[in-house]
């Protein structure tokens, strides 16, 4: 198997490099990693010693190149962040390279489009599982699990909750691409709710939950994402009767107020370019690569903290005529086989399910991780990376 990973060198691409080129991952031949950051790529090979890895200095705007790098490929993974406009490109390149195609997610923003394709992909024979990373993609796995618990679904609610312990950063270190957190805190999200798609307002829906340790008492919040377009009309949910399904984030609360202030700042309108001495910039790019050179300048002064996530989905419906909840559960907490990832479950999954894919019989279209997948061989793969999974099932009364 030859996968290609674009945008390789970033944060989430190298762990996905990484998780290629692991012992947890099978039958892969080659990995070839193409990136624009030279240094960046020069990094990431000396961290993998890897026969089977090649890295390419590559600019994804070069439709040309791309479409020749991935005529040759069994996979293409889209690593390059999603607001950084190049989804579709990248989507239409592999489809005319005839290469199968993954990515992290379109946060809304492309998902409609790129499933607006499933026919097109469909009839050529090409397979493309979007939204393929944790939240989206781990994410939509566990919805489909705790669906198939159910004979009817009034609503899947579903959440995402990071904390870290241990002494607080001088530095800001987001989790992900700080472009993709400024859209969510400063965007309006979709949500299903009576049946139907909704715009919410950035900030809205706030729920506290009271979770096991780490975690304690969190409060949570609608954001842009893409489970939402995906979920609740997929086969085995929407035919359930579904009503209500929606998406809730929690980022660690120190970090949360650093981006509620960066909104009143007007980060919320991070994409409309500013004039400064006759040169347009954009916010957001202009705080990356602040942030970026921030964090390079001051690594020194960022202490050791443990980093813990909780991904659940939590279904209420019947089941045997009897009322009944079913919540799906996976929590990643540190230990030294993620050393070297910046994020573990978004990089991991992406690797998983390109893997996945190519493993078994490919259904060809457009397909969102919850429509694609079988749960069991999925969540074995989460195991075998030390991804802890739980199903509580709880039965009230007859109705």
């Amino acid at each position: 198997m030859k996968i290609v990973v674009l945008g390789a060198a970033g944060l989430m691409g190298s762990g996905t490099v990484k998780d290629l080129l692991s012992p947890q991952s099978e039958g892969i031949d080659r990995v070839i990693a193409a990136d624009i950051e030279q240094k960046q790529l020069d990094r990431l090979s000396q961290e993998n010693p890897d026969k089977r890895l090649e890295t390419l200095r590559l600019s994804v705007t070069d439709k040309e190149q791309v479409i020749g790098l991935l005529k040759d490929a069994d996979i293409c993974i889209n690593a390059v962040p999603t607001l950084v406009g190049l989804q579709m490109d990248i989507f239409n390149c592999c489809f005319d390279a005839g290469c199968d195609y993954v990515d992290y997610g379109g946060l809304g923003k492309y998902t409609v489009l790129q499933k607006a394709e499933h026919e097109k992909w469909e009839k050529a024979g090409l397979t493309a599982v979007i939204s393929l990373g944790a939240d989206p993609g781990m994410s939509n796995v566990t919805c489909k699990a705790v669906a198939e618990e159910l004979d009817t679904i009034d609503k899947i609610n579903l959440y995402w909750a990071g904390t870290l312990i241990g002494p607080e950063s001088p530095v800001l270190v987001p989790p992900y691409s700080m472009l993709t957190i400024l859209a969510e805190y400063g965007y309006n999200s979709k949500q299903f709710y009576n049946g139907e798609l909704i715009d919410m307002p950035p900030l809205s829906g706030k729920e506290v939950l009271d979770l096991p340790e780490p975690f304690g008492k969190l409060e949570f919040m609608h954001t842009i994402h893409s489970e939402q377009l995906t979920v609740p009309f997929a086969k085995g949910i929407k035919d359930k009767g579904i009503k209500e399904f929606t998406w809730r984030l929690s980022l660690p609360e120190r970090e949360h107020e650093t981006y509620l202030g960066l909104m009143k700042c007007g980060f919320d309108d991070f994409e409309t370019p500013l004039e400064y001495k006759g040169v347009e910039i954009k916010p957001g790019d202009f705080l990356e690569k602040l942030i970026k050179r921030n964090i390079e300048k001051n690594a020194h002064k960022i202490p050791e903290q443990d980093g813990h996530e909780i991904h659940f989905a939590t279904a209420s419906g019947t089941k045997g005529g009897e009322k009944t909840k079913a919540t799906c559960t996976v929590i990643s907490s540190p230990n030294s086989f993620y050393d070297g990832y910046h994020d573990p479950a978004t990089s991991m999954n992406a690797s998983i399910g390109a893997q996945l894919i190519k493993r078994s019989k490919q259904i060809p279209g457009v397909w969102a991780p919850e429509e694609y997948f079988n749960i069991s061989e999925y969540f074995a793969e989460l195991r075998k990376r030390y991804f802890k999974i739980s199903m509580e099932i709880k039965r009230e009364k007859k109705v």
